[in-house]
């Protein structure tokens, strides 16, 4: 069973201490380049390494002085230095401490995100598998269509995860990039020699180019596929919503014992999770608006997309790991009935095969616009409740100057739609369909 819903990791990324303790990895990385490039003192660097430490309150003490982060972030720490301490921040503009920092930490959120994502996929994986053969009516508009399966279904949602999973990866790419070019980016007071060893050591790439912060089409690249994840998830649960409605009731979450769904209606079972999944899902698609709106900022840069970082990033990485958890732990507790399927197949008493009489009609000989008209005829009396369509085939005497018995039986048989079920799950899942 899936873990519900532990988000400890994910939060751990986005707390004061944390940011802090990235933002002094970069500074430190910063001292080691220049010391081996000769220009601070080594033994200057040892000992900024040894005496550093952070102090969340004292930072915020002099924050409310400085009305500056960085500012009180070097200031503190140089404190606990002592005089080796000027050597901080040397050549640095705050936006290479800050932009660099949180490219490490949203990689950091990537692999959080990567691993729930790879949860939902092996969980997709488990349905479309077990449920393979699971016939169910297919509906277009809402309206019975033809039959398909479940597991079909399913192998459908684990493709868009796998899309995902490969977005993720390349919008990773997109923010794993470092910058310490100085104040406009010119790298007036540093040489690029300085940015590339600190960000070979943090696992980023140099930005080729930047002005005093990385580009923001980067973030809203980021936010953009998070937004596309959480689309996805709405769209899961839009289905298991539909499916699990009273008048079709196919599949629905898990109820536990001593669960309720209502404060005054005893017999109801909502399907809450993925209510809430739908509605969380809106809040990460605006998030990703935000983030476009901050790719415009003026000259080289303005902090207008400063205090709404601090709000999208961390809100979206914790909401789609929450959503992400949510999702896997709901399906993979779904509980889906076959049964019922099966009787809403049959709901329309045949018409769902429309499509089958109609192009045997033609194999044998009819028109296609003489055929449409004879089967849409058929199924129209049908919807008047005049009988239902298996009844009214067998009676019209076009389809029995084409169709014999054998042949009109075989139309309404189900598993025919299921004959080419090995080539699409090997399209899906690979040649073995595994």
């Amino acid at each position: 069973m899936i873990e519900r819903y532990s988000l400890p990791a994910m939060r751990r990324l986005w707390t004061a201490t944390h940011k802090y303790e990235t933002w002094l990895r970069v500074e430190l990385l910063a001292c080691d380049a220049m010391a081996a490039e000769g220009r601070i003192p080594p033994d200057a660097v040892e000992t900024i390494r040894s005496r550093a430490r952070i102090d969340v309150s004292r930072i915020d003490e002099l924050e409310r002085t400085t009305q500056h982060d960085v500012l009180a972030f070097v200031s503190a720490v140089a404190e606990t230095v002592g005089p080796e301490g000027r050597y901080l921040h040397e050549g640095l503009t705050s936006s290479d401490v800050l932009d660099t920092a949180l490219a490490v930490v949203l990689k950091e959120a990537t692999a959080i995100l990567r691993d729930d994502l790879s949860k939902l996929h092996a969980v997709l994986h488990d349905l479309a598998h077990r449920h393979r053969e699971t016939i169910m009516i297919g509906r277009s508009h809402g309206v019975h269509g033809e039959p398909i399966t479940f597991g079909v279904k399913m192998a459908i949602w684990y493709d868009e995860v796998s899309r995902h999973r490969r977005r993720l990866d390349q919008a990773e790419q997109e923010i794993s990039v470092g910058k310490l070019s100085g104040s406009m980016g010119t790298f007036a007071h540093l040489p690029p020699s300085i940015e590339a060893r600190v960000c070979e050591a943090l696992g980023l790439a140099p930005d080729p180019v930047s002005n005093q912060v990385v580009q923001r089409d980067r973030h809203a690249a980021y936010l953009s596929v998070l937004s596309l994840i959480a689309a996805s998830l709405d769209k899961f649960a839009v289905e298991i919503r539909h499916l699990q409605r009273t008048e079709v009731l196919e599949a629905e979450e898990y109820f536990a014992a001593g669960q309720k769904g209502s404060s005054s209606m005893p017999h109801k079972r909502n399907p809450i999770a993925s209510e809430n999944v739908s509605g969380l899902a809106r809040v990460v698609k605006a998030n990703a608006q935000a983030a476009l709106d901050n790719v415009a900022l003026w000259h080289e840069r303005d902090i207008s997309h400063s205090s709404v970082e601090r709000i999208i990033l961390p809100d979206t990485t914790m909401l789609l790991d929450y959503m992400l958890q949510r999702m896997a732990s709901l399906l993979e507790r779904l509980q889906v009935y076959p049964e019922r399927m099966r009787k809403n197949l049959e709901l329309t008493g045949g018409l769902v095969f429309s499509q089958r009489i109609l192009l045997e009609l033609v194999k044998r000989g009819a028109s296609r616009d003489d055929a449409y008209v004879v089967v849409q005829g058929l199924a129209m009396r049908a919807w008047k409740g005049e009988g239902t369509f298996i009844e009214l085939v067998r009676a019209d005497r076009t389809v029995a100057a084409h169709l014999d018995h054998a042949a009109l039986d075989a139309c309404f048989d189900p598993v025919y739609y299921l004959r080419h079920l090995d080539e699409i799950y090997g399209r899906v899942f690979g040649p073995a369909g595994f």
